[in-house]
C-alpha cells in the first residue's frame, strides 16, 4: 500500500502543474457558483425589505413599476405630480389610518433629497417592520433641518451640526445650488441597507422654500425670496411626487385602491409595495437567473475538465503499468 501511495504522489508531483491548474480552476468555479447565490440571495433581501408596514403608494397614474422606482428606490422621475388637495382628499377617507407624502426632485452631491413630514420617522418601516432609528440627532423639526441617511454622512464625512446646500435636479442633472437657503444637519439615521441610507431628508415646507423663487425649474431672474423673508409665507405644498399610505383595517386595501382609481380629481393609482415588488423582481430576475446559469455552465466546465485530466492519467498509468 505504501508503494503504490509512494508511485500516486511521484506520479502526481510531476504533473504538479496541470493537477494545480485543475484543483484552482475547480475552486474558482464552486466560489463563483456560491458567490452569485449569495448575491442573488442578498439582492433579494435587499428588494423584498426596502419597506415594510405601507399597505398602498398613491401617486399620479403611470406604470405600477415605475411609481414604486421613484417612491421607495429614488430611481426616475414622475411623469406628474399629485396635488395637495388630493392629499388632503386621501388623508380624510374613513379607511386611512395615515399619509405620508413624499416630494423628490432635488439632491446633494449625487444623493436624492426627500422633502416629507416628521411622520415618516413615525411610520416608515423596511424589513420585518422595523422602524428608523437615529443614530446621532433628531427629526428635523424647523424649517431648514435636514436629517441625513447613514451612507450619505459616511461617504462625505458629515456630522450633526455641519451647513449643507440642495441642488435643483437629481443625480449629475442638476441645474443649479440653492445655495442661499442652507440647511443645518441635525440627525443621521442608523443604516437600514435600504435606499433610505443614501437619502437627505427635510421637510415638505423646506422643499416649498427653497423653489419660491424658482419657476418651471429655473430661479426667475430678478427674484429672490431670502430665508429670513420667509416667516409669514404660506408654504403649503401644491403639489407632491406619492404618498405611502396606512390603512385601519388592511382588508380594506382593495376598496381603497379603488377609490383611488375612480378619483375625480384627478387620475391616480395606488399599487401594493409587494406586488409591485414582485414585478419588479420578475423583470430583474431573468438577468440574474442568466448569470445563475453561466456561473453553473462554469461549474461544469471545470468538472469536466477534471473528467478528461483524470481519464487521461488512468490510460497514462495504465501504459506504464
Amino acid at each position: 500500500m505504501s508503494a503504490l501511495f509512494a508511485i500516486a504522489w511521484r506520479s502526481a508531483w510531476n504533473r504538479r502543474f496541470t493537477l494545480v491548474l485543475t484543483v484552482l480552476s475547480i475552486a474558482l468555479s464552486a466560489v463563483l457558483l456560491l458567490g452569485v447565490e449569495r448575491i442573488r440571495t442578498q439582492l433579494r433581501d435587499s428588494f423584498s425589505s426596502a419597506v415594510s408596514g405601507t399597505d398602498l403608494i398613491v401617486g399620479a397614474r403611470t406604470g405600477s413599476t415605475q411609481l414604486l422606482l421613484y417612491a421607495v428606490f429614488r430611481i426616475g422621475a414622475a411623469t406628474n405630480n399629485m396635488s395637495w388637495r388630493s392629499v388632503q382628499a386621501l388623508s380624510a377617507h374613513e379607511g386611512v389610518d395615515w399619509v405620508v407624502p413624499l416630494s423628490l426632485g432635488d439632491s446633494h452631491r449625487g444623493f436624492a433629497v426627500l422633502a416629507t413630514t416628521p411622520d415618516y420617522f413615525a411610520h416608515f418601516h423596511y424589513g420585518d417592520r422595523q422602524p428608523l432609528t437615529l443614530r446621532e440627532g433628531k427629526p428635523f423639526d424647523a424649517l431648514f433641518d435636514a436629517v441625513l441617511g447613514a451612507e450619505v454622512a459616511e461617504r462625505l464625512g458629515y456630522r450633526v451640526g455641519q451647513r449643507i446646500t440642495l441642488a435643483h435636479g437629481t443625480g449629475e442633472l442638476t441645474v443649479a445650488e440653492h445655495a442661499d437657503k442652507p440647511f443645518t444637519v441635525v440627525g443621521i439615521l442608523a443604516r437600514t441597507g435600504t435606499p433610505v441610507d443614501r437619502t437627505v431628508h427635510i421637510g415638505l415646507q423646506a422643499m416649498e422654500a427653497i423653489h419660491l423663487d424658482w419657476r418651471g425649474g429655473a430661479p426667475m431672474p430678478g427674484l429672490r425670496v431670502p430665508a429670513a423673508e420667509l416667516g409669514g409665507v404660506d408654504l403649503t405644498p401644491k403639489s407632491v411626487t406619492a404618498a405611502l399610505v396606512g390603512l385601519k383595517n388592511r382588508a380594506a386595501v382593495f376598496g381603497v385602491q379603488r377609490w383611488v382609481s375612480t378619483y375625480t380629481g384627478e387620475p391616480l393609482m395606488a399599487v401594493l409595495p409587494g406586488v409591485a415588488l414582485d414585478e419588479l423582481w420578475g423583470v430583474i430576475g431573468v438577468g440574474e437567473n442568466a448569470l445563475l446559469a453561466m456561473s453553473a455552465l462554469v461549474a461544469l466546465v471545470s468538472l469536466a475538465g477534471l473528467v478528461a485530466v483524470v481519464l487521461a492519467g488512468l490510460d497514462q498509468r495504465r501504459r506504464e503499468l
